[in-house]
């Protein structure tokens, strides 16, 4: 079988791997500069491979197409596959053709990367044999290359979901849906979540769905009379569906055979959206037999990923938090919501459209000053002008530092949680991220 790959990134190299380890004959086509990291690992292997341009002849010569995530599908070069009648898919797809590993498979618009971690964590701590991959930043592919787990738990955004048809999830989470990238979705929210609630596609009776019971967009979408597995709904608020849910620190896992009282007193995570997020991950830890008391330990030991709600340091009593990873208004949302202290607000980016409404009680109730960083804050200046006493503005993210540590108190909390992508000063969430804990750990733990 002659295979194409479009984009050469982790996904792209890792199922150009995989299939030449499988006897595939395999090419790889990126419009982009390939990293040279990336290269090297195509060179080593006798990969052909192509940047700068698409060979439009030799990708439709294949007999399917694999793409990255990040090509949308009206792209010529796919609009032209598709035409042709040449099927396209996503790595992950691929990739479950090759292993007979369970998947544990999370998706939603915010908490889908901590409630993975988490998960993965909960898994491994109790001995299971499990790989981490997916939109984590990890190829499946390449990992299924050994195929030496029982279990993958495997972070899926919507555009992995949209190009995978048979691959099936023993469990599948989805922790929201809430407005983000709809560009690629014609603007319709409908569409946006088929594509999220695509995460529990080919389930038999013998697999599980958790999902939040608590948001509209879901409850709306979903219809359990169509659904072949079983539901697990996770709630906050009480809805009557709930198997799982908390009652104070502890979360209760009412599922047939499942039933479970776990204390989360230790757990490091705050924040509603991280009790939703803990929910998830407790209540799969426990469909797959891990005891209360191991997943207890193991909540007590989690660390989370860079750049969500990352503790960076603490100077005059005064604590730093980067929440750089929170480019929408619902995930800045949680973030103000789950901080009680007094907050010193950096936030700002390039705006996504944002509607800024739901945050303004949280502001108004919390946030002392709110620091404007990006090149065009005039939204948010609109937004929280008459609501915040102390509105400033800047693109260097060294001056926001200075501010913040100048502006707050003892007992105050700066919180980098800009509601807005990252293009206009950095070159993404990540690289926005480090320059504030550089710039803290410079400007003030230094100090």
């Amino acid at each position: 079988m002659k295979l194409a790959i479009l984009g050469a990134g982790e996904s792209g190299v890792g199922a150009a791997l995989l299939a030449k380890a499988k006897g595939l004959e395999v090419f790889v086509s990126d419009k982009g500069e390939i990293k040279q990291q990336y290269k090297e690992r195509l060179t080593a292997e006798n990969i052909p491979f192509e940047e700068g341009t698409h060979s439009t002849e030799r990708i439709l010569a294949a007999d399917q197409i694999i793409k990255s995530p990040g090509i949308p599908d009206k792209a010529p070069i796919i609009k032209e596959a598709v035409e042709k009648g040449i099927p396209v898919i996503s790595e992950i797809e691929f990739a479950g053709r090759y292993t007979v590993a369970k998947f544990i498979c999370i998706t939603g618009t915010n908490g889908k990367t901590t409630t993975t971690l988490l998960t993965y964590h909960l898994l491994k701590s109790a001995g299971l044999n499990v790989g981490l991959a997916g939109n984590i930043g990890e190829s499946l592919a390449e990992k299924v290359i050994e195929n030496k787990y029982d279990y993958y738990v495997v972070e899926l955004s919507s555009f992995q979901l949209d190009n995978m048809y048979q691959f099936k999830a023993h469990i599948a989470v989805l922790t929201n849906i809430t407005p983000d990238h709809l560009d690629r979705y014609e603007y319709s929210m409908e569409k946006y979540a088929d594509s999220k609630l695509r995460v529990a596609q080919n389930m038999t009776g013998a697999d599980f769905f958790l999902f939040n019971a608590d948001d509209e967009n879901i409850a709306r979408t979903f219809n359990a009379s169509d659904f072949a597995g079983t539901a697990v709904p996770f709630s906050l608020k009480g809805a009557e569906s709930a198997k799982v849910y908390f009652e104070g620190d502890e979360i209760k896992v009412n599922e047939k055979f499942y039933e479970a009282s776990i204390d989360t007193f230790n757990s490091p995570l705050i924040g509603m959206h991280n009790q939703y997020n803990t929910m998830a991950a407790v209540a799969v830890a426990k469909l797959l037999g891990v005891e209360d008391a191991v997943i207890e330990q193991a909540l007590a030991t989690f660390e989370n990923a860079e750049h969500r709600m990352q503790l960076v340091g603490e100077a005059k009593e005064v604590t730093y938090i980067n929440d750089s990873k929170a480019t929408n208004v619902e995930a800045v949302w949680y973030a103000l919501e789950g901080i009680k202290q007094p907050i010193v607000w950096i936030a700002g980016g390039v705006d996504k459209g944002n509607d800024y409404s739901t945050l303004v009680d949280l502001a108004r109730e919390k946030v002392k000053v709110l620091i404007c960083l990006g090149e065009d804050n005039k939204k948010l200046q609109e937004a929280f002008g008459r609501v915040v006493p102390i509105v400033a503005e800047t693109t260097s993210i060294e001056y926001a530092v200075r501010l913040s540590r100048s502006l707050s108190e003892p007992g105050d909390v700066v919180l980098l949680s800009p509601a807005c992508a990252s293009f206009d000063l950095f070159n993404n969430y990540e690289h926005r991220g480090q320059r504030f804990i550089e710039a803290v750990e410079k400007i003030v733990l230094k100090k």
